[in-house]
This record gives structure tokens, C-alpha cells and sequence, in this order.
């Protein structure tokens, strides 16, 4: 009886020992926590912020306007420049009618020149009445020629500065449209700096989002793991809710489907928070595993990941 005892004791011991062993064995190659790209949205113009529906939490969607910098003085700028113009396009010179005129005039001597010309062939005429003609012809023409050359160089600054005022109009609007503050990414709020009412000055942070839906864990691997990873590979990640039980699935551990999406190309010193299966290792390099969220993934919470 007693013997049987001690076997059954030592079978005991046995299993504890096994079970023991084979509950230490991990199911992950690797740690980290996890990232999302984040983004802080600035002010490009200064200005009261006369409007900012921002709060902390809030999601946003990509280009949505969340906030208005005071435009007023940018849009009288805009009217002014504006009228402007128009002064210009009235000062402008209608070459047409204003040499009208001279062609008129240099038309007619032209006609008296030829008259004389065929007057003196024919003997009825002195030739000095031709070179008068001939005379009158030559000073309407150096006038016409200078009128066009003064009206076409006058047109020519009023286009200029035409061009120049549309150019400040696009200017002055491209400053009204970044008074609009809008996301420029798809997220969640994390942060926000200012409050509506307030004076921002230009690049000033105003809030800070991060794209929460796809997100991703830094983990480290040793270069004995790198030889068997590469970019777009599957893997598993865990997200750790800690509770310390790391070595089964359970409510505390969320599975998600991952793709390795960026691999260090430098190796670098192991992180004292991290761990690695070969902990003995100097250097290690980092590497990044894009996830879907669900809503359940934290920025900055720790996580695991299986390569195999």
C-alpha cells in the first residue's frame, strides 16, 4: 500500500513538472507596443479662432472642417484688389480710335502724294509740291508709328499690373480657404491646445489626431529571427490587456491578423523593456506589423507578435 503510494506521489510530481514546462513554452516571437501615425494639425493663418468644434476623443473624418480663423480683413483685402483691377481695365487705351486719326491723315497725304507724283510727270506741277507731299507722308507715319509704340507699351503696364492684381486675388483667396481648418487625416482627437475665442498665431498647434483604425506594433527580433521575416509576410498579434497571463488565450488577450510592413534596415541595441526570445542577443532590429483595429487597441499598449 505504501508503495503504491509512492508512485502515485512521484507520477504527481512528474505531471506538475511537465505541465509546468510546457506552460512556459511562448507563443509569440516577439513584443512591442503599439503606434498609429499621428498628426498635429497647426494654424496657417493667425487670427481669433472665431469657430473650433474640437474635442478630445471626437472622430473626425478626412477633410473635415472643424474650425474657422476670422477672415474679414483677408476678404476686404480681397475687394480692394478687386476694385483695383477694374481701375486698371478702365485705364486701359482703345488703340484703335485714338490712331484712327493719324491712319486717316496719312491716308490722305499718301493720296496727295501719288497725284502730285503723276502731275509732275506730266509737267503740270512743280516738284516741289511732290516733296512736300513726299515730306508729309514720311512725319504722319513716324507719328503713327510712335503712337502705336507709346499706346502699345501703355496697354502692355496696365496688363502687367492686371496680371499682377489677379495674382494677389489668388494669393489673398489661398489665404482666405487655410482660415478653414480641416483634418487631414481620418482618426480619433488625442490632444487639443486651444479653445475657441483664442488668437492663434501662424503654426501654432491647434490639436492632435492619429489614425486609430489602422495601426501597428514596433516589436524587435534578433538577427537570428530577421533571416526568416520579410516585408508583406502574415503574422498574429496579440493585444495584451495585462493581466499576466501571457501564455494562453484569454479575455485579457485580443488576436488580430497582421502584415509586416516595415523592417529596420539598422541594427541597433536592445531596449531595456524589450524582450526577445534570445535575450543574450546585443543588437536587434526594429520592424513594424500593420493591424486593423477594431476599437480594442490603445496607443502605446503592449502587444505580441507570432511570425509562424
Amino acid at each position: 500500500m505504501r508503495q503504491k503510494a509512492f508512485l502515485f506521489f512521484h507520477f504527481f510530481i512528474f505531471s506538475f513538472l511537465f505541465s509546468s514546462c510546457g506552460s512556459n513554452e511562448k507563443e509569440y516571437d516577439a513584443t512591442g507596443t503599439f503606434e498609429a501615425t499621428e498628426v498635429t494639425v497647426a494654424a496657417e493663418q493667425s487670427g481669433v479662432l472665431v469657430r473650433f468644434d474640437v474635442n478630445e476623443g471626437d472622430e473626425m473624418a478626412l477633410g473635415q472642417e472643424v474650425g474657422l480663423v476670422d477672415t474679414t480683413q483677408i476678404w476686404l483685402k480681397i475687394q480692394q484688389m478687386v476694385a483695383t483691377k477694374e481701375v486698371y481695365k478702365s485705364q486701359k487705351p482703345d488703340m484703335e480710335k485714338q490712331i484712327a486719326a493719324t491712319r486717316q491723315q496719312l491716308a490722305k497725304a499718301r493720296q496727295d502724294q501719288q497725284r502730285y507724283k503723276e502731275l509732275v510727270a506730266d509737267g503740270a506741277a512743280p516738284s516741289k509740291m511732290l516733296d512736300d507731299a513726299t515730306s508729309q507722308v514720311k512725319v504722319l507715319q513716324k507719328q503713327l508709328d510712335a503712337q502705336i509704340s507709346t499706346l502699345s507699351s501703355q496697354l502692355s503696364t496696365l496688363n502687367s499690373q492686371i496680371s499682377t492684381t489677379d495674382v494677389q486675388v489668388r494669393q489673398l483667396q489661398d489665404q482666405l480657404q487655410k482660415c478653414h481648418i480641416v483634418t487631414p487625416i481620418a482618426g480619433t482627437v488625442l490632444e487639443k491646445y486651444v479653445e475657441r475665442g483664442e488668437f492663434v498665431a501662424l503654426g501654432k498647434p491647434l490639436f492632435k489626431m492619429a489614425d486609430t483604425e489602422k495601426m501597428f506594433i514596433r516589436a524587435y527580433v534578433t538577427s537570428a529571427q530577421l533571416k526568416d521575416i520579410k516585408v508583406g509576410q502574415k503574422a498574429k498579434v496579440f493585444a495584451d490587456y495585462g493581466d499576466g497571463q501571457k501564455t494562453t488565450v484569454s479575455a485579457s488577450r485580443q488576436e488580430y491578423d497582421g502584415t509586416v510592413c516595415w523592417i529596420s534596415s539598422r541594427s541597433e541595441f536592445t531596449p531595456k523593456t524589450i524582450l526577445t526570445d534570445d535575450e543574450r542577443a546585443d543588437l536587434v532590429y526594429a520592424l513594424k506589423v500593420a493591424i486593423k483595429n477594431d476599437g480594442y487597441v490603445k496607443i502605446g499598449m503592449y502587444g505580441e507578435v507570432s511570425f509562424k
